[in-house]
């Protein structure tokens, strides 16, 4: 094995670990140079996103309850990248991907996405502000 084949997900692992200490130090809730969300900015309305840099941030500073009040997507965002980019390692190194995305049912996407879209729906309508960032 080459350690050629490992740049790409070596180099950015190391870069979400330099993002991830950048969150974890810079709180994002201060306008301390993060983004805003365009589609918030621009109608009001909040996407699936919203308060992911902030959920973030409470995460990585131990305060869970904090982190699934800015959005209850943090744990699923994380496992996602978590299993991708260990996935793209062990594809790296000539093994097969992780099984689950292999094996993974149609209807489980299918449900991921409409709960991603309900979620979306639901954080904006009135009686629902819990759900909000």
């Amino acid at each position: 094995m080459s350690l050629a084949r490992l740049a790409g997900p070596l180099t950015c692992g190391c870069a979400l670990a330099g993002a991830a200490l950048y969150v974890a130090i810079a709180d994002p809730a201060s306008g301390s140079g993060f983004l805003r969300c365009p589609l918030y900015q621009t109608t009001g309305i909040y996407c699936p996103g919203c308060g992911l840099t902030r959920a973030a941030h409470a995460m990585l500073r131990g305060n869970v309850p904090a982190a699934l009040g800015y959005n209850l997507l943090l744990p699923l965002v994380i496992a996602a990248v978590t299993i991708g980019w260990l996935s793209w390692v062990r594809v790296s190194v000539g093994r097969t991907p992780i099984r689950v995305l292999v094996t993974m049912p149609r209807w489980v996407s299918i449900a991921l996405g409409a709960g991603v879209v309900a979620f979306a729906v639901l954080r904006n309508l009135p009686g629902f502000h819990a759900l909000a960032p």
